[in-house]
């Protein structure tokens, strides 16, 4: 039986007069790479921001591991923003020593080794990196956590092919033996491969949720065409 990483039930989201996410209820299963879908306004940024607790619920209920969101999930959560977060005048090698301090499972050599792979000079500051680079770091700090749920919000929308390629085997070789891993992107047809569940969102509603390969059987279609007839403009 499958055990659930993440569930909400009803859950809403809304900014003023603007609804961002509407009674969404679904479960995510640990183990499990799930590519999160939708056109801009959908709501995947902000499900992950709630699941990240960076954001509150206007009402519903989100669990991560059976908590209710807050400090303890926090110790579960590996999250990646689509936007640079990182203190601009850190050194990559400072980086390091920040995230040793303040996490207790990072793991510091896996970190060094996959900014290695990279090409990071681990002399460099952040705020004189490209934004590929920027990308390439905060990508390899991240998922070096050992975390239950990695929560990757555009992970490789920045980054050059061959970067991408690496990124999307560091995802599939995951770390953490049962952790599950949620990847928020535009780019459909470079992930596909490595996904094992989807969830189509539209207008902060669940669109489709569930195996990817039932959905191509199902559909005849590929996850990237389908997304494409589905939200056509």
């Amino acid at each position: 039986m499958n055990e659930v990483i993440l569930s909400c039930h009803g859950l809403t989201k809304s900014y003023g007069s603007l609804t961002a996410l509407n009674e969404l209820s679904l479960d995510i299963f640990k183990g499990k790479i799930v590519g999160l879908l939708g056109p801009n306004g959908s709501g995947k940024t902000t499900f992950i921001k709630l699941a990240a607790g960076l954001l509150n619920a206007t009402g519903g209920s989100l669990t991560v591991n059976g908590l209710n969101i807050g400090v303890e999930t926090k110790k579960h959560v590996s999250f990646l923003p689509d936007k640079d977060y990182l203190p601009n005048k850190m050194r990559v090698k400072e980086l390091l020593r920040l995230f040793s301090d303040f996490y207790e499972d990072f793991d510091n050599a896996r970190a060094v080794d996959m900014l290695s792979r990279l090409g990071i000079d681990f002399s460099q500051r952040f705020s004189t990196m490209s934004k590929g680079t920027r990308q390439k770091v905060q990508f390899s700090l991240a998922m070096s956590r050992q975390s239950d749920l990695y929560l990757l919000d555009e992970p490789i929308a920045a980054v050059d092919p061959a970067a991408r390629d690496y990124i999307l085997r560091t995802i599939i070789q995951n770390y953490k033996e049962g952790s599950t891993v949620i990847i928020s992107t535009h780019l459909i047809a470079d992930v596909e491969p490595v996904l094992d569940d989807v969830i189509m969102l539209q207008n902060g509603t669940l669109r489709l949720y569930g195996p990817a390969d039932q959905i191509r059987n199902d559909t005849g279609k590929s996850i990237d065409t389908l997304f494409r007839e589905v939200y056509r403009c």
